[in-house]
C-alpha cells in the first residue's frame, strides 16, 4: 500500500512518549551467555570445533598488530588451551567466556535523563548548525522544520509505537544519518530507538557517553568470527522481544555510488522474525513492524570520498572508511552552515510499516487483528505452537527484503541537485558516445560542454517525467514546474560546498565540471528509468 499524500502530516505535536530503561548489564550477560550456550550444545563435536576454531583465528588476526587488554588476551589464551588439550565441556565453557567479554562490550548504558537532557537541547544546538545563527533555550525553532523536513503518516506511527515494536530501516547515505534520524524521531514525537554503532565512533569518551545512553550499542566491524555475528543477533532479538523499538541500516554501510539501496545484510533484519515468534511462545499480542525511512539530501558532505572509493577498484574490499570529510570538523562546520542552512536540505519521509513478512499493515485496528492472526499460521501448527524452521524463515526474510527495496523509491525525493546531474550525465554519455562510467569520468573537458539550449530541453523532458512519476505515486517531489528555476537551484547548490561542482554554467554552455560527483548525484535517480 502506498502512503497518500493526502494522510501525510508534515509534522505532528512533540507529545510525550514512554522511555524505555536498558536492564543492568549483568541481566544481559547472562542472557547472551545462555543463548550461545543453547547453540553450542546443538552442535556436533566437528562443527562446535570448526565454529571455536574460526573465532580464535579472526581474533588472533584482527590483534596481531595490536596488544589487547590483559583480561580479553587470558579469555583468548583460555580458547587455544581448550582446543588444544580440553575436552568438549572445556571447549563450551571457553567458549562463552569469549561471548561474555564480547556480551560486555556491545551493551549500552541507555540513560532516560540524558535522553531527554539531548532531546530538549540537541535540536536547539543543531539548529544553530542549520541556521547559522543561534537561537535562544527556550521554544521550539521552527527553522528545524525547515531545513528538515520530516515526512510520513507520523499519527500512525506514534500509535504503533505505544503497543506494538518498531524497527526503523533507513537508507544509508552519510554519516549524518544518526544524529539526523534522532531529530527526526523527535520531531515526529516517536519514543527511542536501539541502533548499532561501530566502536570507533565510542573511541571519543564525550561522544562514546552520550551515544551509549542515547540508545547506542556497539559494533566491532573488524570482528569477522561468526560466534561475534551469532552474539549480535542474538542481542537483537532479546532487545526486540522485550519491546525495544529498533533502527538497522539494511544496507550496512553508507551507500558509494549515491543510489538507492537495492541489496540489504538481512542478519540483523532476520532477527526480527525470531524475536516476533518468541513473543507468540509467551502468548504476546505484541508485534513486530518494519518502517522504511527514505533520506533524501540536496547535497552529501562525504560525496567526493564515497564515489571515489565506489569507483576505485579497492572500493571493492573496503569496508570502513575513516579519513572522509565527517572526519574533519572544519569541513563538517562549512558544509553546514552553507548547505544544511538551506530549507529543505534533507527530507526525512517515514514509510508506511510493513510486517516481518513484507505484507502492508492495515491502519484499522480491526483489520489489524485479522492480519495478526493470518500471520501467525505462517510460523505456527495446527495446535498453535511455534515450529521453528530456519530455512523457512529466510524465506520470509527475502521477501521482506524485496519489499523494503521496493519501498524506498516510493518514497524518495527528487532533488534539484539528482535531476540537474542525471541529465547532464545524459548529455556526457551522448557527447562522448559513451555508456560506461568508469570511462565517462575521464573524458577530456572539452567534450563535457553542453550547449544549455540542448541541456534545458532535455531537463524540461526529465522534469515533466518527474512531475508524472510524482503524480503515480513511484516518488515525491516539490520541485517548481520551470526548469529553469530548477537549473538556477541546482547550480546554486552545487557551488555551496564542494571545492569542484557538478554542474556549472559558462557563457551559453553548461559544463560537467567534476565527472565523478555528477555521477554520484545522478545515481539517486537510477531506479527512476527517466527518459530525456
Amino acid at each position: 500500500m502506498v502512503l497518500s499524500q493526502a494522510r501525510e502530516s508534515p509534522m505532528s505535536a512533540r507529545t510525550a512518549t514512554p522511555l524505555f530503561r536498558r536492564p543492568p548489564r549483568r541481566e544481559v550477560v547472562r542472557d547472551l551467555r545462555e543463548r550461545a550456550r543453547r547453540h553450542l550444545t546443538g552442535l556436533d563435536d566437528d562443527a562446535l570445533t570448526d565454529l571455536l576454531e574460526d573465532a580464535l583465528y579472526q581474533e588472533r588476526k584482527r590483534t596481531e598488530d595490536s596488544t589487547p587488554e590483559e583480561e580479553y588476551q587470558a579469555v583468548l589464551d583460555d580458547l587455544a588451551r581448550s582446543l588444544l588439550t580440553g575436552g568438549r565441556p572445556a571447549r563450551e565453557r571457553a567458549g562463552l567466556g569469549l561471548v561474555g567479554a564480547w556480551a560486555e562490550e556491545i551493551h549500552g548504558h541507555f540513560s532516560p535523563r540524558v535522553y531527554r537532557f539531548a532531546t530538549t537541547l540537541m535540536p536547539r544546538i543543531t539548529a544553530n548548525l542549520l541556521t547559522g545563527r543561534s537561537v535562544g533555550v527556550r521554544g521550539w525553532n521552527p527553522a528545524l522544520e525547515r531545513r528538515l523536513k520530516v515526512r510520513g503518516d507520523l499519527e500512525f506511527l506514534q500509535e504503533l509505537a505505544q503497543r506494538h515494536t518498531l524497527i526503523l530501516v533507513p537508507t544509508h547515505v552519510s554519516n549524518l544519518d544518526s544524529p539526523l534520524i534522532g531529530l527526526a524521531l523527535h520531531q515526529a514525537a516517536l519514543p527511542p530507538f536501539l541502533y548499532g554503532a561501530g566502536l570507533n565512533l565510542f573511541s571519543n569518551p564525550v561522544m562514546g557517553f552520550f551515544m551509549s545512553r542515547l540508545g547506542a550499542y556497539t559494533v566491532d566491524r573488524t570482528k569477522r568470527a561468526r560466534l561475534y555475528k551469532q552474539v549480535l543477533k542474538d542481542y537483537s532479538v532479546r532487545s526486540i522481544a522485550r519491546g525495544y523499538h529498533s533502527l538497522f541500516f539494511p544496507g550496512g554501510t553508507r551507500c558509494r555510488s549515491g543510489a538507492l539501496e537495492t541489496r540489504l545484510k538481512k542478519g540483523l533484519m532476520g532477527t526480527a522474525i525470531d524475536a516476533w515468534q518468541e513473543l507468540l511462545e509467551q502468548g504476546s499480542d505484541r508485534e513486530v513492524y518494519f518502517v522504511p525511512l527514505t533520506l533524501s539530501y540536496t547535497l552529501v558532505l562525504e560525496a567526493n570520498t564515497l564515489i571515489g572509493d565506489h569507483l576505485a577498484e579497492a572500493g571493492k574490499q573496503r569496508y570502513i572508511i575513516t579519513d572522509d570529510e565527517f572526519a574533519q570538523p572544519r569541513q563538517l562546520l562549512a558544509f553546514g552552515r552553507r548547505v544544511l542552512e538551506l530549507d529543505g536540505a534533507v527530507v526525512a519521509r517515514f514509510g508506511a510499516p510493513l510486517d516481518v513478512l513484507g505484507h502492508a499493515v492495515a491502519r484499522d485496528p480491526a483489520e489489524r487483528r485479522e492480519q495478526s492472526q493470518r500471520r501467525r499460521g505462517f510460523v505456527c501448527g495446527r495446535d498453535g505452537a511455534v515450529e521453528r524452521d530456519v530455512q523457512r524463515d529466510q524465506v520470509y526474510t527475502n521477501r521482506l527484503a524485496r519489499a523494503l527495496v521496493d519501498a524506498y523509491p516510493r518514497y524518495s525525493s527528487v532533488m534539484s541537485t539528482h535531476l540537474a546531474a542525471w541529465v547532464g550525465w545524459r548529455c556526457l554519455e551522448d557527447a562522448a558516445g559513451l555508456v560506461d562510467p568508469f570511462r565517462l569520468v575521464r573524458v577530456p573537458r572539452i567534450t563535457r560542454h553542453i550547449p544549455r539550449s540542448t541541456y534545458t530541453t532535455r531537463l524540461a523532458r526529465a522534469l515533466d517525467a518527474v512531475h508524472r512519476g510524482a503524480r503515480e505515486g513511484r516518488w515525491f517531489t516539490a520541485l517548481p514546474d520551470d526548469p529553469g528555476v530548477v537549473l538556477d537551484e541546482a547550480l546554486d547548490r552545487f557551488g555551496r560546498y564542494h571545492r569542484s561542482r557538478a554542474v556549472v554554467q559558462r557563457g551559453d554552455e553548461i559544463v560537467i565540471e567534476d565527472p565523478k560527483l555528477c555521477l554520484y548525484y545522478r545515481n539517486r535517480l537510477v531506479h527512476a528509468g527517466l527518459e530525456a
